[in-house]
C-alpha cells in the first residue's frame, strides 16, 4: 500500500533538516580526494616548479577520470536507497556484490585509458613537463583509479543505508594513511626509500587500497550490518545492467569536468597571469561549491528512499527543499565573493596583473554561483528519479554547444579577455539551471485523469 504524505506549500520545510543532516557528511566525504591532492602538493613543493607542474597536469587529467567514473558508479546509491527504503536487505547485499565487480571493471578500464592517454598527448604535441619525471607518477595515478572506484562503491552503499558518517570515516582514512606514506616515500623517512614524485603516487595507491580493505573489513564484521550479509535472493544483478544505467551519468559528469578543464586551458593560452588569477578564484569557488555537491548526492538518496517506501508525494517537497536551501546558500556566496573578491585576490597574490584579472573574474564567478548550485542539485534530484539520459542531453548542449564556444569567442574575439571565459561558461550554466529543475517539476506533475484511468 502506498503511504500518503501530505503535500503543502511549506512541506519542503519538513524535509530540510533530514537533507542537511545527510548532506554534511557527504560534503566531507567528497573532499577526501581533494585533500590527498593537497597533501601531495604541500609535500612536493620543496622539490621545485617542474615537479609541481607534473602534479598540476596529472591532477587536471585525474579530475576528468574521477568525475566520469564517479558518475558511472552513482546509480548504485539510487538502487541501494530504493532497496533500503523498501526494507529489502537482500537487494542491498546483491547490489553491493555486483557493484564491487562493476567498480573493479570500470576502474580497470579507466586505468587503461589514462595510461594510454599520456602517449596520445605526446603524439598530439601537447607541451608537457619533464616526461621522464611525469610518466611514473602518471602511471601510479592511473592505477589509483582502481581502488578509488571500489572505495566509491562502499561509500555510495553506506550512505544510502543511512550510515553516512561511517562512509566519511572510511574515505578520510585514506587521507590519514596517505600523509605518513607520502612523507616517507617522497623524502626517504621511516626507513623508506626517497622516491620523490613517484613516491607520492605510490603512497596514494597504497593509502586508497588500505581504505578499501578497511571498508571491506567493516562490512564483513560489523554486527549492525549482519542483515545485509545474507545470501542475496532473486536474480543476479548483471554488470551489463549497471553499465547501461551508469554510462549516461558517467558521460554527463565527464562532459562537465572536461568543459571545466578546457576552460582552464583557454585561460592558459591567455598567459600565466590569467591562469594564476583563475587558480585564485577557483580555489575559493570550489570550496563554496562543496555544499551544493553534497546536497546533490543527498537529494538523490532521499528521493530514492522515499520511492522505496512508496512515499511518492514527498518527492516534490524534497526537491524544493534542496533547490531553496542551495539557492539561499549560493546567494550568500555571491554576495561574499562580490564584496571581498579584491581582498581575497590581494591576500593570495602580490602580482598586480593577477589581481587585476582576478577581481572582475570574482564578480562573474559570483554571479554564476546560484545557477551552478541549481543545475548541480537538479541533476541529483533527477538521478534519484532514475532519469539519466535527458539530463545528459542538457549537459552536452549547455556546456559543449553553448558555454565553450561562447567562452572562446568572448575570450579571444572581444574586449573581455580572460573574464570572457567565465562569462560564456555562466551562460551555459544558466541554461542548465533553468532546464533541469523544470524537468524535475514536469516529472512530478500528476498524470491527466484520462491517462490515470487508462493505466488502471
Amino acid at each position: 500500500m502506498t503511504a500518503r504524505v501530505s503535500s503543502t506549500p511549506v512541506a519542503w520545510l519538513g524535509e530540510l533538516p533530514g537533507l542537511l543532516r545527510l548532506a554534511l557528511p557527504l560534503v566531507l566525504g567528497l573532499s577526501a580526494a581533494e585533500l590527498i591532492s593537497l597533501t601531495d602538493t604541500v609535500l612536493l613543493a620543496s622539490l621545485g616548479t617542474v615537479v609541481l607542474a607534473c602534479v598540476a597536469l596529472t591532477s587536471s587529467a585525474g579530475l576528468i577520470f574521477h568525475a566520469g567514473l564517479y558518475g558511472m558508479l552513482a546509480t548504485l546509491s539510487v538502487r541501494v536507497g530504493h532497496a533500503h527504503g523498501a526494507d529489502d536487505p537482500a537487494d542491498v547485499a546483491r547490489t553491493l556484490r555486483s557493484g564491487l565487480g562493476y567498480g573493479l571493471l570500470v576502474g580497470s578500464l579507466g586505468c587503461l585509458v589514462m595510461l594510454a592517454s599520456l602517449p596520445l598527448l605526446q603524439w598530439l604535441g601537447v607541451p608537457l613537463p619533464d616526461v621522464a619525471l611525469l610518466t611514473p607518477y602518471w602511471q601510479a595515478m592511473a592505477l589509483f583509479l582502481i581502488p578509488y572506484c571500489l572505495a566509491v562503491v562502499f561509500k555510495d552503499v553506506l550512505e544510502a543505508i543511512g550510515r553516512p558518517w561511517v562512509a566519511v570515516l572510511l574515505v578520510m582514512s585514506a587521507v590519514l594513511f596517505n600523509i605518513p606514506l607520502s612523507y616517507g616515500l617522497i623524502h626517504g623517512h621511516f626507513g623508506l626509500p626517497a622516491l620523490g614524485l613517484v613516491g607520492a603516487g605510490i603512497a596514494g595507491v597504497i593509502a586508497e587500497s588500505l581504505a578499501v580493505a578497511l571498508a571491506l573489513a567493516y562490512w564483513c564484521l560489523a554486527p549492525s550490518l549482519a542483515r545485509y550479509r545474507l545470501a542475496p535472493q532473486g536474480p543476479h544483478l548483471g554488470w551489463k545492467t549497471l553499465l547501461g544505467e551508469g554510462w549516461p551519468l558517467g558521460l554527463g559528469y565527464l562532459a562537465e569536468a572536461g568543459a571545466v578543464v578546457i576552460a582552464a586551458w583557454m585561460l592558459g593560452w591567455l598567459g600565466n597571469a590569467a591562469l594564476a588569477a583563475n587558480q585564485v578564484v577557483q580555489s575559493i569557488g570550489a570550496l563554496l561549491y562543496m555544499l551544493p555537491l553534497g546536497m546533490a548526492a543527498a537529494v538523490s538518496i532521499r528521493i530514492s528512499q522515499a520511492q522505496g517506501r512508496g512515499q511518492t508525494t514527498r518527492i516534490r517537497a524534497i526537491g524544493s527543499a534542496t533547490f531553496i536551501s542551495v539557492t539561499a546558500w549560493m546567494l550568500v556566496a555571491t554576495v561574499l565573493l562580490a564584496l571581498f573578491g579584491r581582498r581575497i585576490a590581494e591576500a593570495m597574490s602580490d602580482d598586480p596583473q593577477v589581481i587585476a584579472i582576478a577581481v572582475p573574474m570574482f564578480v562573474v564567478v559570483a554571479a554564476m554561483q546560484v545557477a551552478d548550485g541549481l543545475q548541480s542539485t537538479a541533476l541529483g534530484a533527477l538521478r534519484g528519479l532514475q532519469d539519466y539520459r535527458w539530463p545528459v542531453g542538457v549537459t552536452m548542449v549547455s556546456y559543449w554547444l553553448l558555454a565553450l564556444p561562447l567562452s572562446y569567442w568572448l575570450a579571444f574575439h572581444s574586449a573581455l579577455g580572460a573574464v570572457g571565459v567565465w562569462v560564456g561558461f555562466a551562460s551555459g550554466l544558466t541554461v542548465a539551471a533553468l532546464l533541469l529543475p523544470w524537468r524535475f517539476y514536469q516529472l512530478q506533475r500528476p498524470a491527466p485523469r484520462g491517462a490515470a484511468l487508462q493505466a488502471r
